[in-house]
C-alpha cells in the first residue's frame, strides 16, 4: 500500500500554489545540524526553539529539557 500526502484544493489564499494548498507548512531542511555538545549547552532557548521547530521536532519543557532533547536528536554519541 502506498502512503501519499493529499492537497487540499483550494482557491487562490496566501499559503497556495495554483490553487493548493498543503497540509502542513514542515519541509525537511537540506543540512543536518552539526553543532557540538559544547555548542548545544551554550546555545540561547530561543535559537534551541528555532531549531527544533524547523526540524519539525516538538518544543516542550524548560531550556533544559530542550537541550537534552536536541543532544539526543541531533548528536552522534558514542
Amino acid at each position: 500500500m502506498e502512503s501519499r500526502a493529499s492537497p487540499n484544493k483550494v482557491v487562490g489564499g496566501e499559503n497556495s500554489h495554483d490553487g493548493i494548498e498543503w497540509c502542513g507548512h514542515f519541509q525537511m531542511p537540506l543540512h543536518y545540524p552539526k553543532y557540538t555538545q559544547d555548542e548545544y549547552e551554550a546555545m540561547p532557548e530561543w535559537r534551541l526553539d528555532c531549531l527544533l521547530k524547523e526540524y519539525g521536532l516538538p518544543i516542550f519543557g524548560d531550556v533544559h529539557n530542550k537541550r537534552k532533547f536536541a543532544m539526543g536528536a541531533f548528536l552522534w554519541i558514542k
